[in-house]
């Protein structure tokens, strides 16, 4: 199981995205979403480096993406962002043993929710989203564009409270993943930080989350 320090960054929560990429470059915690599951059939492994790092109430993660097609299709919230060029972070809920799962597609469209199992969970609503801080290096609109290469970053800010956390008790650690995929793609791929060990693409499994520590 791989686990990854979060450090805390005064005044992350404040600045713009602009300063917060500088100071996560400079002092956040470095990975990547770099093991292919399933590579029979699913072998291509995009660039997906991601920082993160906690300001006094929210975690912060920056996307850095680099790779074949760009696809954007998903336009609202909650909808299939998972089918474009799409960044994931799942954690789990330490009160309860439930999990959330955020996905952003590379233009910023959110899906979130609060989760038992794939089949099982309730959306985030409206207000919940707002609450969500988000960035991208791309301007807004649709794209469906194979067989060339980008470069791309996205960024997220999540409140503690919002995936059951105290901000002012952090638990000394929590289990989570990061994933990179896009099913509809001409390169569909799905590709993990932590290993998803399951016969077929499934990042529903918290059995298979690595560990944050705080």
């Amino acid at each position: 199981m791989k686990t990854l320090r979060i450090p805390f960054i005064e005044g992350l929560d404040s600045m713009s995205w602009e300063a917060r990429e500088k100071a996560m470059a400079l002092h956040a915690a470095k990975a990547s979403a770099d093991t292919v599951n399933w590579p029979a059939e699913w072998p291509y492994c995009p660039i997906m480096d991601f920082h993160a790092a906690r300001g006094e109430t929210m975690l912060f993660i920056m996307y850095h993406v680099r790779g074949l097609d760009l696809r954007a299709e998903a336009l609202e919230d909650n909808g299939p962002v998972w089918e474009d060029s799409c960044c994931e972070f799942f954690v789990s809920d330490p009160s309860d043993g439930t999990y959330y799962n955020f996905e952003m597609n590379c233009i910023g469209t959110l899906l979130a929710s609060k989760r038992k199992s794939r089949s099982e969970f309730v959306r985030f609503t409206d207000e919940q989203l707002a609450m969500i801080s988000r960035y991208s290096s791309l301007a807004r609109g649709r794209y469906d564009i194979s067989d060339s290469l980008f470069s791309w970053e996205t960024g997220i800010g999540i409140p503690f409270r919002l995936i059951g956390f105290d901000p002012d008790n952090l638990p000394a650690s929590a289990r989570a993943n990061f994933y990179k995929c896009a099913d509809r793609s001409a390169h569909p791929h799905f590709v993990s930080w932590n290993p998803i060990d399951v016969p077929s693409p499934d990042f529903h499994r918290p059995e298979f989350f690595g560990e944050l520590t705080f």
